[in-house]
């Protein structure tokens, strides 16, 4: 494992997912589940999202959700939209990306996607309260 992917992999998740999430998740790993947190901080957090001069935050952010809704992966879209929204993605960039999923890969994709992204809308926005 590369220290200097993990470290940037972690200071990035942290950013984009909020450090407490990120935090909570890695003290609760499991001997069973631990390497899955090192991979996806390493490679996908570090390596791969770490390329920022290739692609932006923002760009990427539209991507995972459009990858996300489009294979139903409902909970890791819910962070996901809460990234991109960190990330700069305006509530109506997400709808359009949303949309291009219900077109693409069906309507019971796409209304399973609004739906987790409102609840993500609602939960940032009671975090406020």
């Amino acid at each position: 494992m590369s220290k200097e992917d993990f470290d940037r992999g972690l200071a990035i998740r942290k950013d984009v997912l909020g450090k407490e999430f990120v935090e909570k998740s890695l003290a609760s790993a499991t001997d069973f589940n631990r390497p899955m947190q090192e991979l996806t901080t390493e490679y996908c957090w570090g390596w791969l999202w770490g390329r920022e001069e290739e692609l932006p935050r923002k760009t990427r952010s539209m991507l995972n959700l459009a990858i996300l809704g489009a294979i139903n992966r409902n909970h890791e879209l819910k962070m996901h939209v809460k990234g991109a929204l960190k990330n700069g993605v305006t509530k109506a960039e997400i709808r359009e990306v949303l949309l291009q999923v219900a077109i693409y890969c069906g309507i019971p994709a796409g209304v399973d996607s609004f739906r987790t992204a409102q609840e993500a809308f609602n939960e940032v926005e009671n975090q406020g309260r």
